[in-house]
């Protein structure tokens, strides 16, 4: 939860599930219900028998109608008029939300004619930056308020995040397109809008159907680049993206059997049973720890299957390697491997959502460099993916608990690193295995107990399980926070001490 690039660049601990598909409203306000739900086509009957709810499966099916609109833009208007694939990507994108909504596709549409007046009427000025801000977030927080229930639902608030982002994004960007080059980051300059966009360029790119729903995140730029059949690794001709495309759905409907699969045996309702609090203290902690694990598989699907259309249709499209490989991760939310096999917090966070991240270092912790405190950038930072999320305290706990495990993780790979005997000790290579097990299993444990006020968000629950382990997390990393610079002194060389300050 947190900036990729600040995970890795500087130490914001973020991961960033989707958000707003989950109850944010204080207990006794009812909710409001899904305008299509239980209006036939047969999806609530099929949903019962795969003992899914109605609404889930229709973000599934939404997702996967992406490969079919990829496919007819693909062989009817690659490198046809660029209005065409705006007039496509709209319509297809709202029949995506009306199919989820109904008739609440209408947030979505006034939130992006909104913008489009405030980048008209307002230029590219830092005005239109901060009322583009302030409005799509607070027509968010709205929504989170009104529409919260007691339960885990999705609900238009969930899209509406991305297209928050999405709009925030535009407009700094736009803004950035009226400054001498010679001011901006290298960055910047890729990402600065320099035109003028029209009303169905910002709709086109708002409803894009291969990121809607739950992402992921792009810039307007690639957009422009793919509407102008630009975004293939074979000029002029359609992108050969098909097997790469291919594999990311595989992969993606593998994550969601196993997801299935376990979560007959594992749930979120289980950490609040009476059965799980009257366990031993070792089975509580296991089961938080395969829980953490399996919780988030449901969004690794959804991201690897979105990833799949915007290969297919070219979106994906990153250049080519040094070998001359095309490369398809421009639009990745996920590195599986890495996410299925580092030992660190630091490697899960750079593994996961990885272009929500990338958005929030570039478009917030990066343009409070003015600040002069990382720190601080970070915090504020993370404060703002705590409220993108939801209003529940859930959220701000689940960030400020990832935060100090990753600096604590830091201190800790510092000092093996800095101390003799221990780096000496971590480099046996009989020892490297255990010591790898040893890793993992303690971070998903803690990736878990992290998770827990994410997942449960509201106070009475996630206080309920915390107890139930008596804050070990929170005692543990708290300690091991003051405790390891004192280790620090007692072990670590002071010729190593003086390398690394010169």
């Amino acid at each position: 939860m947190g900036a990729e690039g600040a995970a890795r660049r500087a130490g914001a601990a973020v991961l960033v599930p989707l958000p707003g598909s989950r109850s944010d409203r204080p207990v006794g306000r009812p909710g409001q219900k899904m305008a299509v739900s239980g209006s036939g086509w047969g999806l609530a009957q099929v949903a019962k028998a795969l003992g899914s709810s109605e609404q889930a499966l229709r973000l599934i099916v939404s997702i996967l109608m992406g490969y079919p609109f990829a496919l007819f833009q693909r062989y009817f208007l690659f490198q046809k008029e660029t209005y065409l694939i705006h007039l496509y990507n709209v319509f297809t994108g709202i029949s995506i939300a009306y199919f989820n909504f109904g008739t609440q596709f209408f947030h979505s549409l006034l939130c992006v004619l909104i913008q489009f007046l405030i980048l008209r009427l307002m230029g590219r000025t830092i005005t239109a930056v901060f009322t583009t801000f302030f409005f799509q977030m607070t027509y968010l927080m709205a929504g989170y308020y009104f529409t919260a229930t007691e339960h885990y639902d999705i609900k238009w608030t969930m899209p509406h995040c991305v297209l928050t982002l999405k709009l925030i994004g535009l407009a700094i960007d736009y803004y950035d397109g009226g400054k001498d080059p010679e001011f901006l980051t290298p960055e910047q300059r890729r990402f600065a809008v320099r035109g003028v966009p029209t009303l169905l360029e910002v709709s086109g790119f708002s409803y894009f159907y291969g990121a809607f729903m739950v992402g992921p995140q792009f810039s307007m730029t690639d957009y422009q680049k793919l509407a102008r059949g630009e975004m293939t690794d074979v000029p002029g001709q359609r992108p050969n993206s098909f097997v790469p495309a291919l594999k990311r759905l595989s992969l993606g409907l593998l994550f969601l059997v196993t997801y299935t699969l376990s979560s007959l045996y594992i749930s979120d309702e289980y950490l609040l049973s009476d059965d799980y609090m009257e366990k031993p203290f070792w089975f509580r902690c296991g089961y938080m720890l395969v829980w953490g694990k399996i919780v988030l598989y449901k969004y690794v699907t959804c991201w690897l299957v979105t990833e799949g259309v915007c290969i297919l249709v070219g979106l994906g499209y990153n250049g080519k390697d040094e070998s001359g490989k095309p490369l398809w991760d421009a639009c990745a939310n996920m590195k599986v491997w890495l996410y299925e096999t580092t030992p660190l917090f630091t490697g899960t966070i750079a593994s996961f959502n990885i272009n929500t991240n990338a958005w929030v270092a570039r478009y917030i912790f990066k343009r409070l460099k003015f600040l002069g405190n990382k720190l601080l950038s970070q915090a504020l930072a993370l404060f703002f993916l705590a409220i993108w999320h939801g209003l529940h305290s859930g959220y701000l706990v689940c960030f400020q608990m990832e935060l100090l495990i990753v600096i604590v993780e830091r201190q800790a790979i510092n000092l093996v690193r800095d101390s003799p005997p221990l780096s000496t000790l971590a480099s046996i290579t009989v020892l490297k295995p255990i010591f790898y097990v040893l890793q993992q299993a303690n971070h998903w444990l803690f990736m878990g107990y992290s998770l827990v006020p994410f997942c449960l968000f509201t106070w009475d629950k996630w206080m309920k399980v915390y107890r139930s382990i008596y804050f070990f997390g929170h005692v543990l990393f708290f300690t091991l926070l003051f405790v390891l610079p004192y280790i620090r002194r007692l072990i670590v060389p002071r010729k190593e001490k003086l390398k690394k300050a010169e």
